[in-house]
């Protein structure tokens, strides 16, 4: 099970979110060409933009995995309701996306916000939740090369387009959304022709009610818990423009929450990979082998963010290739290493998920989103943008550890996942990784080596033991 675990968790990692980390590895030669307001314009639009982007699928998700683990011989006659009524429903959404665009396009970039507003809008026009949707099939049957071939494809050219619209046509911010739309387009084609042709999975407009009703009940307490995304990774931008923040003091910031890219994407990654893997041992009532899997997810998670964080200032030097904002990195370390919460948060949810237990979800997440912008209006204006990073990282610990104490998950949980343990060690490494950024490089060294060297005797001690999933 483990070797399925990294093979499509390596696999993930270069496929769905390729295009943020083609962006990354292309900062050394945009970061040339752009300024702080530009990344600040794209920032605030992103941050709204992610605003409401929960509303996208109303939840209807869960309703799919389920549906293919729970009833494997008639999930399609579902998926194709689903389908036809998230289409019609797209197109509501895009209108509320159009008004929203028109309404807070900063100052900056207003002779481009009609523009701003198409390449944003026309992908749920054409396509709403296709690619979700394609997706989602390949992912619960582990066929993640489907996925992969698509984002490398569509990835490389994402990065092509952004080199060649900002740093050779000199379009700045729009070259990012012009990059976004084109590879948007053609990656939603993609999933479009799969979905609908090769698998016969065509979307039913003449939809029944009493199905779709039966399905939201079940996926709309999930949109305040999937909203908690956007609280905690986006609204940190729109409380600065909304008290009125400099736009180029934000783009600094959005700057430093990109160097976060590695550390978010292989969390999105691993928990891809790990979400088929732990609903496989919840079927078979392998409760014990899924807490060792989250547990191994966990550990290694921590080692791997420590090691990033601690080489982080050299790793600014290298793709930032702007002076004015290689001071970046400060911010950086923090917003990385609050990533440490999503396996343990997985290790609580997604039994949650699996027993359809959604209704608790949202005081867990959404509430760490709210607290996330009342800290965040409260303390930007007092110590400026750098007490975002700080918020974030206290409302994503309370987010990752606060499910294992409610009622309802001890009720469908029968092992021990001990929270407390694993909360202390992440805010002690995380001390050390604020520490060592700013050290000498022998000492990094040091530290790495005494790392990964303790991880390799950790992995054979377990091997020696023989715990199963190694």
């Amino acid at each position: 099970m483990i070797k399925r675990f990294f093979s499509h968790t390596l696999i993930y990692g270069i496929s769905p979110q390729l295009t943020k980390i083609a962006s990354f590895l292309a900062l050394p030669i945009i970061t040339k060409d752009l300024t702080a307001v530009d990344y600040g314009v794209s920032g605030i639009i992103t941050a709204y933009v992610t605003g409401i982007s929960a509303f996208a699928t109303l939840g209807l998700r869960i309703v799919l995995v389920n549906s293919f683990f729970k009833s494997p011989n008639h999930y399609k006659w579902l998926w194709r309701q689903i389908y036809g009524f998230l289409t019609i429903w797209n197109f509501i959404y895009a209108i509320i996306l159009a008004i929203l665009l028109y309404l807070i396009v900063p100052a900056e970039a207003m002779v481009n916000r009609n523009l701003i507003i198409l390449l944003n809008v026309s992908p749920l026009v054409f396509f709403g939740q296709t690619q979700t949707i394609g997706s989602t099939f390949y992912q619960i049957n582990q066929n993640p090369m489907q996925i992969a071939m698509r984002s490398v494809i569509f990835g490389l050219l994402t990065i092509v387009l952004n080199i060649y619209l900002i740093s050779y046509q000199k379009m700045g911010y729009m070259g990012w959304f012009w990059a976004t739309f084109l590879a948007g387009i053609l990656h939603n084609f993609s999933y479009y022709y799969s979905l609908n042709y090769s698998l016969r999975i065509t979307p039913i407009f003449n939809y029944k009610w009493r199905i779709i009703r039966q399905s939201l009940k079940t996926s709309l307490p999930t949109v305040p818990h999937n909203y908690s995304t956007y609280l905690l990774g986006n609204s940190d931008r729109m409380i600065m423009d909304l008290i009125h923040i400099n736009t180029a003091h934000i783009g600094s910031y959005n700057l430093a929450t990109l160097l976060g890219t590695p550390a978010s994407q292989l969390a999105s990654a691993t928990t891809q990979a790990i979400g088929p893997l732990l609903n496989s041992c919840y079927k078979k009532s392998q409760d014990v082998v899924a807490r060792d899997l989250i547990f191994f997810w966990q550990g290694a998670f921590i080692i791997g963010t420590l090691l990033l964080s601690i080489w982080l200032k050299e790793i600014v030097a290298i793709f930032i290739q702007n002076q004015n904002m290689q001071n970046v990195y400060q911010i950086g370390v923090i917003l990385i290493m609050a990533f440490n919460y999503r396996p343990m948060y997985a290790g609580a949810n997604a039994k949650l998920f699996y027993a359809e237990k959604t209704k608790v979800l949202w005081r867990v997440s959404f509430i760490a989103g709210i607290t996330n912008i009342a800290m965040n209006i409260v303390a930007i204006p007092i110590w400026g943008v750098q007490a975002a990073a700080y918020t974030t990282f206290i409302s994503y610990m309370y987010m990752g550890y606060s499910g294992f104490y409610f009622k309802v998950f001890k009720e469908v949980n029968s092992v021990k996942y001990y929270p407390e343990l694993w909360l202390t060690l992440t805010v002690l490494v995380t001390i050390l990784a604020i520490y060592l950024v700013d050290q000498g490089v022998m000492l990094k060294m040091f530290t790495s080596f005494v790392v990964l060297v303790g991880m390799f005797f950790l992995v054979i001690k377990l091997r020696k033991k023989g715990i199963s999933f190694f």
